[in-house]
């Protein structure tokens, strides 16, 4: 509710109206409460009216910016389809799909009331004049199996696994990045064993070879991760170093330790269990990571107020665009979360004023968004989900 509060002004005055705590008051200088002529003070009275209407109308357009926005398309319900993510069903429902969090209703009667499932149904409803979506399971498949007794087969509902359930963004663009690529520190791959050699000399192997690897093996592991070393980010802006990227190459398997015993840098041999690309000669094993990676979060808008960078891109691409992954000098300690939304602006160029003779910078346009999908300390690992243009790394990220 907007209050107003209107206080009679002389016209020979000034008069003020501000904003406030859910109401807005308008008043005048001290030494305006005499009024002799009615016409001034009608005429007074109208212009604090007018004027108070025109800032109502601003702080209610205001408050409705804030409010969540239904895609004027949107269907009353919905069955979800194999293949769909909660960006696109987000999308059909929400003019910002990363208002979410603000329409789905948990329904703590279901199973994983969290999670949807190919074959579940949402239905657009309203509660206290606020719109919501509310699940309902679809039709489960039904398995047989042996009754009581051990003479009757009785149905029941087959339940499914987590990993069914829709995912936020297309999990064949981030897989590799979900469990291999890692932000490690600059110095994380001094010590670490190496690869020196693959069988027969090969210098390129790949799953099913065996590989020779040189270095510290007195606590050894029965499986290790290949990771080749990636880049060192700083930030532009602080000069502050991030860390630096492990490109996950694949995992290996122990096979048996240098059988010379020979002590210092010992080489040991190892099975090449599976690989995302070609190993090479250098590439350095280190521990599988242990951390459980979610990709089961959900679109929303940061808590916190975002100002990043886009500081790096994956190898090989060079004009970033849909379903590219971005790394980001953003990370856990400014508040990132996976599931997070952001804007992308395209940095303006500098370009020649002819009349003033000097330089100017462009203003930074908005160009798409993307979506946080794993965090680090320092850094994170974006999806690029519209661009309207190629995008570069400088770029800005900023609040949806």
């Amino acid at each position: 509710m907007i209050a107003l509060n209107i206080y009679r002004v002389d016209p020979d005055f000034r008069w003020r109206c501000a904003p406030g705590a859910g109401h807005i008051s308008c008043e005048g200088w001290p030494g305006a409460e005499n009024y002799s002529d009615k016409e001034h003070r009608n005429a007074s009275m109208k212009k604090i009216i007018l004027a108070a209407v025109s800032m109502l109308a601003v702080a209610l357009g205001t408050q409705a910016q804030d409010q969540v926005r239904l895609n004027p398309s949107h269907p009353d319900a919905y069955v979800v389809q194999k293949g769909d993510t909660l960006w696109d069903i987000s999308s059909e429902f929400l003019v910002q799909p990363w208002y979410w969090p603000e329409i789905w209703q948990v329904n703590p009667q279901v199973e994983n009331p969290h999670l949807i499932f190919p074959g579940d149904s949402l239905r657009l409803v309203y509660v206290d004049g606020q719109p919501q979506l509310q699940l309902q399971r679809g039709p489960r498949a039904y398995q047989l199996s042996p009754g009581a007794n051990g003479n009757r087969l009785t149905p029941q509902i087959r339940r499914e696994a987590v990993e069914d359930a829709i995912p936020a963004i297309p999990l064949d663009a981030i897989n590799a990045f979900l469990s291999r690529t890692r932000i490690v520190e600059p110095d994380a791959f001094e010590g670490t064993p190496y690869i020196v050699s693959g069988s027969d000399n090969h210098i390129l192997m790949g799953a099913g070879d065996t590989i020779y690897a040189r270095g510290d093996f007195e606590v050894p592991l029965a499986s290790y991760g290949l990771y080749r070393p990636g880049p060192v980010y700083v930030d532009p802006v602080s000069n502050e170093t991030l860390g630096r990227q492990a490109l996950g190459i694949g995992e290996v398997d122990l096979l048996q330790l240098d059988p010379d015993n020979r002590p210092g840098f010992s080489v040991a041999t190892l099975g090449v269990a599976s690989t995302a690309r070609e190993i090479r000669l250098e590439d350095h094993l280190m521990p599988v990571e242990e951390r459980s990676i979610d990709a089961l979060f959900h679109p929303s808008a940061p808590a916190v107020t975002v100002n990043g960078l886009i500081v790096g891109v994956d190898e090989g691409v060079t004009q970033i665009g849909k379903f590219d992954v971005v790394i980001l000098n953003l990370g856990e300690r400014d508040g990132i979360v996976p599931g997070n939304v952001m804007a992308v602006y395209k940095r303006g160029s500098m370009v020649r004023d002819r009349i003033a003779g000097d330089s100017v910078k462009l203003p930074d346009e908005r160009a798409g968004e993307m979506m946080v999908f794993r965090t680090f300390e320092k850094m994170s690992l974006a999806l690029i989900l519209e661009a309207d243009r190629p995008l570069a790394v400088m770029d800005s990220v900023r609040n949806p």
